[in-house]
């Protein structure tokens, strides 16, 4: 049957087919003006609960009327007029629990006057339930409502894989009939199915990295100011990508954690399911992320307990798995879930598991990911220590793993460890690098403890440092930090250090820091000399060959310009030759210059702490003037700086020290009498 437009009014719903209503309906909050025929036609539903409304409206016509007839005659005239108003009395029917709602029964009625309704991945789940319950099949009716929306499903929805999420949100409100049905697992498993077959080169990692990258990688795509379609191309997919991960955030938690454990049993990409967790914690989690920590609109509030129940699901399905492709990007997401936890108290095992993932991938973090803040009362100090020395431990056991298996591959499965393999590590060189900074970084906290920062310090090992400047820097800045810790602690951190690994630089602040104990200062200064000599004795060296190379090169230009002479070759070879010889002099000649300025400049820092070990002798020699009992001096520098002086020098240096200054004394009594 044919109907006019529908119309709504407040909130009841009219069909204007120029006939009176004859039955209302009852959804929700919403009142439905309808015919009976047209319902009746498709729904089996609709036509026993009608058949039932009319059979009790019979039987209380009958029933009034039985009880008419005992009356007085000159009632009988009233009791016509009631009777024929009766007749004109409509049928109320309630469905309170209708799946979909009164907007899903409205389209359903739609259908039933041949209405053209208008299928999508949004509506159609609650539509196939209506009609499952309104019992509208085709064995009651021809082309009915349930095979409508069944070939919609399998042609349209379950080909697609954004779709088919969509559907799968839509399950939520009607989803006791769509289990039922089969229907919500039908959409996982497509979604799964659609998921791994997708071209991985869809899902970049992570996923807001993957437009920037293919901004820039598009950008190269243009032919004179054109767009290509690998441009095109590359966008369309970009923009595929960010929507499906977008719609996959809108499930619920329930939804999600069904797919996620399918998506875990097909063989899928771990950066995939990586990928889909990040962006449904960044859209459900807030602080996640530092330059993002606002709810979003969309996001619904939940409480603390549900929170925690999503990050512990989060973390819970997070691969171990490490990929060549991670970024720093997705390890500042671990970190902020890791802040995430500690402000929401999660579980220890979540924790942990959190804290492993991380080291595995320590070498991508920066010194802003580093910097936890301490949430609990009883750490004292401003950040999180205790959490980095766990996720240093972490990343140096995975770090030894991998080593052991790459020395078996290389090896052949014999139990032979390259130590080069460990000492050239990047990913160690990195890490201690950043430890350096984190250091310097803490060591400002008063409340820092010496044993906290000395284990910190000592915990890579020495093949993660070229040069000790960095953790030099650290200490210098924990010894201003605590200035009131005794001798003995001083002493002990600056233990770390390796004064062999200082650079010039470095030395040349340490033996003017004031705040580092003697000791330290004395083996800064017998190193900065070490240093010295072979740097003077290198330059030495450069200076002496470089004018004998010089020469050779002169001859050798030479004897080429005489035998192309005598063999009367072209000129333009022997010009050439000649220019390139004569610029190769220019070349030794200037480094010869700064070899010699360099070494004027070694000179003058050998004198400078020369003078400065004077000075330091006629203090020891007042020391021991001052003092004499006890031990002398070397008794007074025990008391006053608990170190032994004697074990701070190199002993096999000392009877060629001595010998030396033999000589120049020697020496100078001989010029004395000329």
């Amino acid at each position: 049957m044919a109907a006019d437009k529908p119309s709504s009014k407040g909130q009841a719903w009219f069909c204007a087919t120029g006939l009176p209503s004859d039955i209302v309906i009852e959804v929700d909050d919403m009142t439905f003006h309808l015919h009976k025929f047209p319902l009746m036609s498709k729904s089996r539903k609709l036509d026993q609960l009608i058949a039932e409304e009319g059979r009790k409206s019979s039987t209380a016509t009958v029933t009034k009327q039985k009880q008419l007839e005992t009356e007085i005659e000159e009632e009988e005239e009233e009791y016509q007029e009631e009777q024929q108003d009766e007749e004109e009395e409509q049928y109320h029917i309630s469905l309170p629990d209708f799946p979909g709602g009164s907007e899903t029964f409205e389209t359903a009625a739609k259908f039933c006057y041949g209405v053209k309704i208008d299928l999508s991945a949004s509506t159609v789940v609650p539509l196939r339930c209506a009609a499952e319950f309104l019992e509208m099949t085709d064995e009651y009716s021809e082309e009915n409502l349930i095979s409508k929306t069944e070939r919609f499903l399998s042609h349209s929805i379950f080909k697609s894989l954004k779709e088919s999420i969509k559907a799968l949100k839509s399950c939520e409100s009607v989803m006791s009939l769509a289990e039922s049905l089969g229907i919500v697992q039908i959409l996982i498993d497509s979604i799964a199915s659609r998921a791994s077959s997708t071209d991985p080169t869809l899902f970049g990692w992570p996923v807001n990295d993957g437009i920037i990258e293919t901004k820039g990688a598009s950008s190269q795509a243009l032919w004179n100011g054109i767009e290509t379609g690998l441009r095109r191309k590359t966008l369309a997919r970009t923009n595929n990508v960010q929507s499906w991960f977008e719609d996959l955030s809108l499930l619920s938690l329930a939804l999600f954690k069904r797919l996620i454990l399918t998506l875990k049993t097909r063989d899928l990409s771990p950066e995939i399911i990586e990928s889909c967790l990040m962006c449904y914690a960044k859209k459900h989690i807030p602080g996640t992320s530092r330059s993002n920590r606002k709810r979003s609109s969309s996001a619904s509030v939940v409480s603390e307990s549900e929170q925690r129940e999503l990050l512990e699901t989060i973390i819970s399905n997070l691969p171990l798995e490490k990929s060549p492709s991670r970024s720093s990007t997705a390890t500042r997401f671990l970190f902020g879930l890791l802040r995430t936890a500690n402000i929401l108290n999660a579980s220890e095992s979540s924790k942990a598991a959190l804290e492993k993932k991380i080291g595995f991938q320590l070498e991508q973090a920066t010194l802003d990911d580093l910097l936890i803040p301490s949430y609990s009362y009883l750490n004292e100090t401003l950040y999180d220590v205790d959490c980095i020395e766990r996720i240093l431990v972490y990343f140096l056991d995975g770090l030894e793993e991998r080593n052991a298996e790459g020395t078996e591959a290389e090896t052949g499965g014999n139990n032979i460890i390259n130590i080069n393999n460990i000492v050239r590590s990047p990913a160690l060189m990195l890490v201690g690098k950043l430890i350096d900074g984190y250091l310097s970084e803490i060591a400002s906290d008063a409340n820092l403890k010496p044993e906290k920062f000395y284990n910190l310090a000592i915990s890579l090992p020495d093949q993660a440092r070229n040069f000790d400047d960095g953790l030099y820097r650290a200490v210098d800045v924990y010894l201003k930090a605590h200035h009131w810790i005794p001798e003995s602690e001083r002493e002990k951190i600056c233990g770390v250090l390796d004064c062999q690994k200082l650079t010039l630089e470095a030395c040349t602040h340490a033996a003017q820091n004031e705040r580092l104990p003697l000791r330290a200062v004395v083996q800064v200064l017998f190193f900065e000399q070490l240093q010295l000599r072979h740097a003077i004795a290198g330059t030495l060296l450069a200076a002496e060959t470089a004018p004998m190379n010089a020469r050779r090169l002169s001859d050798a230009r030479r004897e080429e310009e005489d035998d192309e002479d005598e063999e009367g070759r072209v000129g333009v070879v022997s010009v050439s030759r000649g220019e390139e010889g004569s610029s190769t002099w220019r070349v030794a000649a200037r480094e010869n210059q700064v070899l010699r300025l360099d070494m004027d400049s070694m000179r003058t820092r050998v004198h400078q702490l020369e003078r400065e070990c004077s000075t330091m002798k006629k203090v020891i020699q007042k020391i021991e003037k001052e003092g004499p009992r006890d031990g002398g001096w070397r008794g007074s520098l025990n008391r006053r700086f608990g170190c032994k002086f004697k074990t701070q020098v190199c002993d096999s240096h000392e009877s060629t020290v001595a010998e030396t200054r033999r000589r120049r004394h020697h020496q100078s009594h001989h010029h004395h009498p000329q």
